[in-house]
């Protein structure tokens, strides 16, 4: 059994019950037997959904099936199942997402076409989805609405702990509930959402509104994280809004009634993101990383993440090593404008350099003492314009090799 990270929370949060939801879950073997590995969720019939999927050229099955599916803007179920990626297993994993439609569809007597599904674990292995669908009326049988964690941890693969958030917004008076869970440990570095994160409102924003709704809340959050610079064929991220929420409906992403959904996303989504750095394989350290003076918020990004992914940068904090230098090639290796003679580099908010050198005033002493906390803060002024991005990742430990050289024995 892993040890579960140092990074992470105390206790997975109360969530309460979001009208239109229920879930449950089962262990099919999909890979290791004694766990639960499929989760099955409910929505409200006229549900919506909203969805962000990975770029990968070599997407899974279940991505493809996402993808056609998000066309109809409704959603009256979910399934997912860990321990195997049905990617990169050809006609037979379409085959499986179709058989595995067709009988969800059957018991919640809906299209297919609102059966959404998501799938993690090993890649190019067929899914054995006669496990899956010989187990999908007793899932049925069991839904209920308060079993947040259990759904957590049935989605999980090398995750150390179950990832869930939960805030309140308000919409013309009325409560709204946002409730999420994500999975995430390695293969991190998303171009588009996370590895698995599904998110569910009471709501009654309809899809248009509610995918641009989404597509803000990852700017802001998955898309600025990142773990190892890899990113899945598998990643998902689902937020399903079932209306029951008894306020009028919002028809504009830009409506003013809207404001405050919108940042209770975005902060859900966030805590969701970090939870998934704080349970990086192997880390040590929860990075933060912010640039400044860039030429545009894009260009920030990029220099942000370049020093993020940088393996000399993760291996220098996990050894608690005030190596300073290590960032500065990182900016110089970005491939972003960056005037050498204005880079100013804080760690701990400790000023490093200034006009292109070691700052006169600079001692170590308090960088190293910095580096010793769990919780590590470098800020990066580029001295070029205006831009600036923030992201998240981890320190680089030999856990990471661990976990992975053994993956699949």
């Amino acid at each position: 059994m892993t040890a579960i990270s140092p990074l992470a929370p105390e206790r997975f949060p109360d969530m309460p019950p979001v009208a239109g939801v229920r879930m449950a879950t089962r262990a099919c073997a999909i890979r290791h037997a004694g766990r639960d590995d499929v989760l099955l969720a409910e929505l409200a019939s006229g549900s919506s959904v909203a969805g962000v999927f990975t770029k990968s050229s070599t997407a899974s099955a279940p991505i493809h099936w996402c993808r056609r599916a998000l066309s109809g803007g409704q959603a009256r179920a979910l399934l997912v199942n860990a321990g195997n990626a049905n990617a990169f297993t050809g006609e037979a994993g379409d085959r499986s997402v179709e058989r595995l439609a067709d009988k969800v569809a059957e018991v919640f007597a809906c299209p297919t076409s609102r059966v959404f599904q998501a799938s993690t674990g090993v890649i190019g292995e067929p899914l054995p989805d006669h496990k899956i669908s010989a187990a999908i009326d007793a899932l049925h049988a069991g839904l209920r609405n308060d079993d947040w964690e259990g759904a957590a941890r049935a989605i999980m693969t090398t995750d150390t702990f179950a990832k869930g958030a939960t805030r309140q917004a308000d919409i013309d008076g009325v409560p709204v509930t946002i409730n999420g869970i994500a999975k995430g440990s390695g293969m991190i570095a998303p171009d588009m959402a996370t590895m698995l994160a599904f998110v569910f409102t009471d709501a009654n924003i309809p899809h248009g509104p509610l995918q641009t709704l989404l597509a803000d809340a990852v700017a802001h959050s998955f898309n600025s994280i990142t773990v190892d610079s890899d990113t899945s064929t598998s990643d998902a991220l689902l937020l399903f809004a079932t209306g029951k929420a008894k306020h009028s409906p919002i028809t504009d992403a830009d409506d003013p009634r809207a404001e405050d959904f919108r940042l209770r996303l975005r902060d859900a989504c966030l805590d969701l993101a970090h939870q998934i750095v704080r349970d990086g394989e192997g880390a040590s350290k929860f990075i933060a990383i912010t640039v400044t003076g860039a030429e545009d918020d894009s260009s920030a990004k990029r220099i942000a993440l370049t020093i993020a992914n940088s393996p000399l940068v993760k291996t220098a904090i996990a050894g608690e090593d005030a190596n300073w230098g290590r960032i500065v090639m990182a900016v110089g290796k970005s491939g972003e404008r960056a005037d050498r003679d204005r880079i100013d580099i804080r760690i701990g908010g400790v000023q490093i350099t200034h006009a292109g050198a070691r700052h006169s005033a600079y001692e170590e002493g308090p960088v190293a003492a910095h580096m010793k906390q769990p919780e590590i803060d470098i800020a990066v002024d580029v001295g070029v314009g205006m831009g600036q991005a923030k992201v998240w990742t981890c320190d680089l430990t030999h856990g990471y090799i661990d976990i992975n050289a053994s993956y699949r024995s």
